[in-house]
C-alpha cells in the first residue's frame, strides 16, 4: 500500500501526531541509511537524523510537492551529515595521526627499576630450585641453544628425559614465582 504523503503532510501540519508518526515510520530508515553512508560516529549520525526531521517540521508548510518528500528528506539528510562533518572537523584540535596522539617511544621512567626488581626476584626464585634444575636450565638457555645431544653429554642425561625434566624444573620455578606476590604481579603485567 502506497503512502499518501500529501494527506500525511496535511494532517501533520494540523498537529496530528499519528500522521507525523506515520511519516517517520515510513522514511526514517531512508534518513538513517544516508547518515550511515557518511560514516559518522553514532552520536553525530543520530544528531543528523534528528536535525533532518526538525528541518521537515520547520518546513512542513513549504513542501509543495508531497510525492517528492523522499528526495527532500534525502537531500536534507545529506546536508545535515555534511554539516556534522564540517562541525566535527572544526572541533577537533588535531587529526588522529598527529604527533599529539602518537605514543611516547621512550621507555617509561620506571622501566629500568621494574626490570631490575623483576630480575632480582626471578634470580632469587631460581636459586631456590634444585641444583640439577639450575644446571639444566642454564645449559638450555645458553646462546646459541645447544642440541639435545650436547645437553645429554653435558648433563649425563638420556635425551628422552631432557624435555620432561626441563618441564618439571620450570614448573618448580613457576610455583616459586607465584608464591612471590611482587614478582608474580610484575610478570602478569608484562604479559598483558
Amino acid at each position: 500500500m502506497a503512502v499518501d504523503n500529501a494527506a500525511l503532510l496535511d494532517a501533520a501540519r494540523l498537529g496530528d501526531q499519528a500522521a507525523w508518526n506515520a511519516l517517520v515510520a515510513e522514511y526514517n530508515s531512508l534518513v538513517w541509511s544516508i547518515a550511515r553512508g557518511y560514516r559518522l560516529d553514532t552520536a553525530d549520525a543520530h544528531d543528523a537524523v534528528q536535525m533532518t526531521w526538525l528541518r521537515l517540521v520547520e518546513n512542513l508548510n513549504k513542501v509543495k510537492e508531497p510525492e517528492r518528500l523522499p528526495g527532500w528528506l534525502a537531500t536534507t539528510a545529506r546536508r545535515e551529515c555534511l554539516q556534522m562533518l564540517r562541525k566535527s572537523g572544526r572541533e577537533r584540535p588535531a587529526s588522529d595521526d598527529t604527533v599529539l596522539d602518537a605514543p611516547d617511544p621512550a621507555a617509561p621512567v620506571d622501566a629500568a627499576l621494574l626490570l631490575s626488581e623483576r630480575d632480582g626476584a626471578l634470580w632469587r626464585a631460581f636459586r631456590l630450585i634444585g641444583e640439577r634444575c639450575q644446571r639444566l636450565l642454564r645449559v638450555l638457555m645458553s646462546s646459541p641453544p645447544p642440541s639435545y645431544q650436547e645437553v645429554s653429554a653435558a648433563m649425563d642425561m638420556p635425551i628422552g628425559t631432557i624435555g620432561p625434566t626441563r618441564q618439571r624444573c620450570l614448573e618448580q620455578l613457576r610455583r616459586l614465582i607465584s608464591a612471590d606476590d611482587s614478582l608474580a604481579g610484575q610478570l602478569r603485567g608484562e604479559q598483558t
